[in-house]
């Protein structure tokens, strides 16, 4: 068995955060993830699973996919192919709702636990998709809002685009920040493009 495998079945394997889980409004049991391979070249990097994500046991299986492959300009095709993209959440299982019904942040231990393990099998990548608050501290580094990395998306655009999270929550913030469709958006698919070809 080569490391990549055995380490994606040890993170299939994890229930590390079952007892966390359980106290959830959601009281659901661990499922994690698991979407990448040695060869990819593109990665994104997100939250966590949804809900429907828990329930598919497939990444981006929600309307919040569906923005995503357009921002990307990937077909679904393209972007579930993971010789080309790598789907790396800062958390493998769907945290849970909290009992307000928000969704709870991605448990560290599991960042702790896994992270550095996966990026070390991720040679080919040269293009980091980084979703979100949480995957952005991670991958980007220093204390900035989504807001600022977003607005600075020009000064890592070279290997990285710091996104908004794509679900309908932002569509409010997309529609207030115009310039992100058609100035961001446009370098944005051009690069991955140039990456995938």
């Amino acid at each position: 068995m080569s490391a990549l495998t055995a380490l994606q079945q040890d993170i299939g394997a994890c229930r590390l955060c079952a007892d966390r889980f359980s106290q959830t409004a959601t009281a659901h049991r661990p499922r994690p993830v698991v979407w990448f391979d040695t060869g990819a070249k593109i990665l994104i990097a997100g939250q966590a699973p949804g809900a429907r994500v828990h329930s598919s046991g497939k990444p981006f299986t929600d309307p919040s996919g569906d923005r995503l492959r357009h921002w990307l300009g990937l077909s679904e095709d393209q972007f579930y192919d993971r010789s080309l993209v790598a789907i790396v959440p800062m958390a493998f299982c769907f945290p849970g709702y909290s009992a307000k019904k928000a969704d709870l942040p991605p448990p560290p231990l599991c960042r702790r636990t896994w992270h550095d393990q996966v990026m070390a099998h991720l040679p080919e990548m040269s293009l980091r998709i980084v979703v979100g608050s949480y995957a952005q501290s991670y991958h980007l580094g220093g204390k900035m809002s989504v807001q600022a990395r977003v607005e600075a998306w020009q000064s890592y655009a070279q290997d990285s685009f710091p996104l908004p999270h794509p679900s309908w929550r932002n569509t409010a913030w997309l529609k207030r920040n115009p310039w992100f469709e058609t100035e961001l958006l446009p370098v944005l698919r051009s690069r991955v493009q140039e990456v995938i070809a």
